[in-house]
């Protein structure tokens, strides 16, 4: 993201000596609220460095930028961080009492319901408590799974090897399904905690 946002920074530089603060913000907020945090972030930093001194507007553009890599980086990347205090910032001062008494939301980890998918077919779904997903799951496996053991006491061969392949890909399905439902879950429970931070920061915009 670092070379993404460098090379966007050496693109965007001449079109921010001429922009005003509010063009800059209006901008970011625009691409950001389009879901691209990346630009929005690469033209922020951009701003930052053109201003070359501390004021409101720079204050605004750094906490945004801040607040953008956290979602950024929650959304592709399932890391889920809460923000740094900047002492020198005074939107980062209004957030603190918040902080405080909103923590970051705690996730579970999408190991679990992904192991026990590949244990017993549906019971990852079954332990996120997606209970009619869960029996979706057992009736997709479970009979080809049967079907399969039949088929292999019976010496069938490429039947058997038919049955196998049809259950394995079946079975890896809902693995990946209870996973991703999973990292799903996560991620909106810290977005919506996330958009609360960005409201308790007193920001003028909302990038959503």
């Amino acid at each position: 993201m670092l070379k993404y946002i460098l090379g966007l920074l050496l693109f965007i530089m001449p079109a921010l000596v001429h922009a005003s603060p509010e063009q800059v913000w209006q901008q970011s907020m625009q691409l950001a609220q389009q879901g691209q945090d990346r630009q929005a972030i690469a033209v922020l930093e951009g701003a930052i460095l053109q201003s070359g001194q501390s004021n409101v507007w720079t204050q605004r553009f750094d906490i945004a930028k801040r607040l953008l890599k956290l979602r950024y980086d929650a959304k592709v990347n399932s890391t889920y961080n809460t923000l740094m205090p900047n002492r020198n910032n005074q939107y980062d001062m209004l957030m603190q009492s918040w902080l405080q008494q909103h923590p970051i939301p705690a996730v579970e980890e999408s190991i679990m319901p992904g192991l026990l998918a590949a244990i017993i077919p549906g019971a990852g779904h079954a332990w996120l408590g997606r209970w009619g997903d869960a029996g979706v799951s057992a009736m997709l496996v479970w009979p080809l799974l049967i079907l399969t053991f039949w088929a292999a006491r019976r010496d069938m061969g490429p039947v058997t090897v038919f049955f196998a392949l049809i259950t394995a890909w079946l079975w890896s399905g809902t693995v990946f399904s209870a996973t991703s439902l999973a990292e799903r879950g996560d991620y909106e429970l810290y977005y919506a905690w996330w958009q609360q931070m960005w409201t308790a920061s007193g920001l003028p915009s909302k990038p959503w």
